[in-house]
């Protein structure tokens, strides 16, 4: 009988793909998947580190398939907190048989040569989209992230290598994914590559999405195509709008500039859709700093946006700054915001009923417009007979809180 595998995957679309690559490696090599963790010969947990909150899931998830596995079964660890604190996490867990960053192949023999996770074949996808990473690392200096730190430089692939993966995929959507999404290609000297390649994924699938955009990057050539793909859904990566904040974060732009740049987009396309996240309770943030945040909220009428609490990373700017802010303000700041984008949310998802939209049908019962990226925002209920993988026209006939219902 062939030996089983079960990989956990834990944090952003990014880990999502590189589960998957890890997945094909390991089909390669003769394993079948598990039905769950306890039935499976080697149990891979793929991490994340990127804040506190989510190195604190990893470890707990860790020891609770640590107590799960069944006797005889290797419980490897991979994924950014393997990378980014390897050594000290295989001395202070002797459950883990094996601590191993992405460069080194997870397998239940000897360690075998590196290899390049990012250009691994992966499995066809099981619904009807899929995340295509297409770069990996970062370049830049922002004062709260430790990615550059383990992840390294960004790292392009080549055009051929993504379109060759988004072929063997033979999804309808396509998402691209990477640390700095609009920044494909200047690694290699090819600045403003991405809109070669959204135009070249749009050839080939019926939607292309873009997750993680910096704002400086969002020139107006990169716009103009997005739209054109008939998916005009903008995730920017903002953090703040205080300009005297973010500059202490070493990030570009301000609340005002920000504006000028939605608002022109939504001059050219009227049903574009945006979704950002933010940091609260940065060092040095003041209630200025906050109420220019809320003010940027109101006026910016964002379709989503996430609001998560500053998390001192070692080795980063900010772990050495002033100005820390106290846990309780943190918390009521992010309830203030979070309850007012959640009526932000509400209403603009109410303002669509009696639209007719164009969902493509994930699961039965479960589609997507262009205005809801898979996993991160709602959904829309569709009736349960419309064929999954298909496109359908339906009519927005109700709305609860982020969520749709259509007929």
């Amino acid at each position: 009988m062939p030996e089983r595998y079960w990989v956990e995957t834990l944090g952003c679309p990014k880990n999502q793909v590189d589960s998957d690559k890890l997945t094909g490696r390991l089909v390669s090599e003769g394993l079948e998947a598990a039905a769950r963790p306890e039935d499976a010969d080697l149990v891979v947990v793929n991490t994340c580190a990127f804040i506190e909150a989510a190195r604190e899931e990893s470890i707990e998830t860790i020891l609770a398939l640590a107590g799960a596995r069944r006797r005889g079964a290797r419980l490897v660890v991979t994924g950014c907190l393997a990378e980014r604190a390897g050594a000290e996490l295989a001395e202070a867990m002797p459950e883990v048989d094996a601590v191993a960053g992405f460069g080194v192949p997870v397998t239940l023999g000897r360690k075998a040569p590196s290899f390049d996770l990012l250009n691994l074949p992966r499995p066809r996808s099981a619904v009807p989209w899929a995340y295509v990473k297409v770069a990996e690392g970062c370049d830049r200096t922002c004062g709260f992230c430790a990615i550059p730190s383990f992840r390294g430089p960004q790292r392009s692939r080549t055009e051929e290598s993504i379109l060759a993966e988004v072929d063997a995929l033979e999804v309808a959507e396509v998402v691209l994914v990477a640390q700095d999404l609009a920044s494909y290609g200047r690694d290699v000297g090819r600045r403003g590559a991405i809109v070669a390649l959204v135009e070249a994924v749009a050839r080939r699938v019926d939607r292309v999405r873009l997750l993680y955009l910096y704002p400086s990057e969002l020139g107006d050539r990169l716009v103009d195509t997005i739209c054109a793909t008939g998916v005009p859904y903008f995730d920017l990566s903002l953090q703040h709008a205080s300009k005297p904040l973010l500059r202490r974060m070493r990030r570009w732009g301000d609340g005002d500039r920000f504006l000028r740049r939605i608002h022109d987009i939504r001059r050219r396309e009227p049903a574009a859709a945006f979704r950002s996240s933010f940091i609260v309770g940065y060092p040095g943030e003041t209630e200025e700093d906050h109420d220019r945040l809320l003010h940027f909220v109101e006026e910016a009428q964002l379709d989503w946006a996430g609001f998560f609490a500053y998390s001192r990373e070692d080795g980063t700017l900010a772990a050495g700054l002033d100005g820390e802010v106290d846990s309780g303000l943190v918390a009521e700041r992010l309830r203030e915001l979070s309850e007012l984008q959640d009526r932000i949310t509400a209403v603009r998802r109410s303002d669509l009923v009696g639209e007719i939209v164009e969902v493509l049908v994930d699961e039965p019962g479960v589609g997507r417009s262009h205005r809801e990226a898979p996993e991160i925002d709602g959904i829309v209920a569709v009736p349960g007979d419309l064929p999954v993988g298909r496109f359908a026209k339906v009519t927005v006939i109700g709305a609860a809180g982020p969520d749709l219902e259509a007929t």
